[in-house]
């Protein structure tokens, strides 16, 4: 008589990398998710650089973590640029933004590199745990400022130079200086890609549809003269 197999365990803990290139909140955080039910600390990493390598020694074990939990502003790789590696090299790892830095700028910078949500470091313990599991069931959990920030910029879209960042202002000057994504990343110290989402939210606020539309733009408002 044969005794059917077992069916092996299925694992429920949430397990999450922790990012941040400060060694008190990492350690913060992992004290404080490890006493959760369901959740569990994979490893730590000090910047984006370290979470690559760390994500590549555990999927060669198959022992990839559900959510990382990014910082954004780290030395070697940033968080925005990682977030963009992350989600184009293991679609199924969610990335969930803390940081200190609530600028717009930031949030669509993440959110358009696959971020699965993005909260501030003031937020409350339980809304940390929250975003995790929200971005391990493949939805969303985003600040409640932010939210409504983005909330607001669908009711009321911005346009006009003042409602560009002093960094899509930047943009917009190298823009009408002829400078190429890539240059403006080498001249930004970012990545290409946030570059490029720099130079699409400086049209989208202009409400223009091409490079030589924002370049008249900033010589008639005297950011550029007309011989730059």
């Amino acid at each position: 008589m044969n005794v059917p197999a077992e069916p092996a365990p299925t694992r429920t803990e949430i397990r999450v990398l922790v990012v941040d290139d400060h060694v008190v909140v990492r350690r913060g955080i992992r004290a404080y998710l490890e006493v959760l039910e369901g959740m569990e600390v994979a490893d730590e990493a000090g910047n984006g650089l370290e979470a690559l390598d760390r994500l590549a020694a555990m999927a060669v074990h198959g022992e990839l973590p559900d959510v990382v939990l990014m910082d954004l502003l780290m030395p070697k790789k940033d968080g925005v640029v990682a977030t963009a590696r992350i989600t184009q090299l293991y679609p199924r790892v969610k990335v969930v933004v803390l940081t200190s830095f609530g600028e717009m700028e930031r949030v669509h910078a993440a959110l358009a590199n696959g971020a699965s949500g993005y909260l501030l470091k003031d937020a409350e313990p339980g809304e940390v745990v929250a975003a995790i599991r929200a971005a391990a069931a493949g939805d969303v959990f985003l600040a409640p400022a932010v939210a409504r920030r983005l909330t607001q910029e669908i009711v009321s879209p911005p346009t006009g130079i003042g409602a560009l960042t002093g960094r899509e202002r930047d943009v917009l000057i190298l823009v009408a200086q002829g400078c190429s994504n890539q240059e403006i990343a080498d001249e930004l110290v970012i990545s290409e890609r946030t570059a490029r989402t720099h130079v699409s939210n400086v049209l989208r606020k202009l409400q223009l549809t091409s490079r030589t539309q924002a370049a008249l733009v900033a010589v008639r408002q005297g950011l550029v003269s007309p011989q730059s």
